[in-house]
């Protein structure tokens, strides 16, 4: 006869005014290179653009979906392998080769209903400014930019396509009363 499963205790833990801020975000914009990706740009001998993504943040954004938090990419760049990665992640949201960000969000908010207090962003470069010092919560992973990084309320421990995208995921979902449901609902 087996045991029962116990249930699991999160590990994660942020800070309590950390988790009061995040509180309420019902969207999270994502940049792509330096975000989703390591910021490298790799190009094939038939001059190809490849891109490396971290499962760790796939899985993160399908957590936020099911959740309800809406995950939106706003990149300044536009290829067919981000093209097809966000697909296969079912992100709906999307804005490529956009440079000035702040519109491109401001749209999204506008079709969601929403406004900036219910927002929260990840970048890691100047273009990403004007959408991070607008949200109720800025992140930028380990190795963004020095601006970046003193406008963020939230550095992650990782860096950009190694884990930070998720990360962020994570702190959403805490901050909203997921985490632990959906983490019960994996280990079951």
């Amino acid at each position: 006869m087996h045991e029962p499963l116990q249930a699991l205790r999160p590990a994660l833990q942020f800070e309590p005014e950390l988790l009061l801020q995040a509180q309420g975000v019902k969207v999270a914009f994502f940049d792509v290179d330096g975000v989703l990706t390591d910021g490298g740009l790799y190009f094939s001998e038939h001059g190809e653009t490849l891109k490396r993504f971290s499962t760790l943040d796939g899985h993160g954004l399908k957590l936020l979906t099911r959740a309800g938090i809406t995950p939106v990419v706003i990149t300044g760049r536009d290829s067919l392998p981000l093209r097809r990665r966000l697909q296969a992640l079912g992100i709906t949201h999307v804005h490529y080769g956009t440079e000035d960000k702040r519109p491109a969000a401001e749209q999204t908010l506008q079709a969601l209903g929403l406004d900036w207090s219910q927002a929260a962003a990840i970048g890691d470069d100047w273009p990403d400014l004007p959408v991070l010092r607008r949200c109720a919560l800025a992140v930028a992973p380990a190795q963004a930019h020095a601006e970046v990084l003193a406008c963020a309320r939230y550095v992650t421990r990782r860096p950009g396509g190694e884990g930070a995208a998720r990360e962020f995921c994570d702190l959403l979902l805490v901050a909203g009363g997921h985490y632990a449901r959906l983490l019960q609902d994996w280990a079951a």
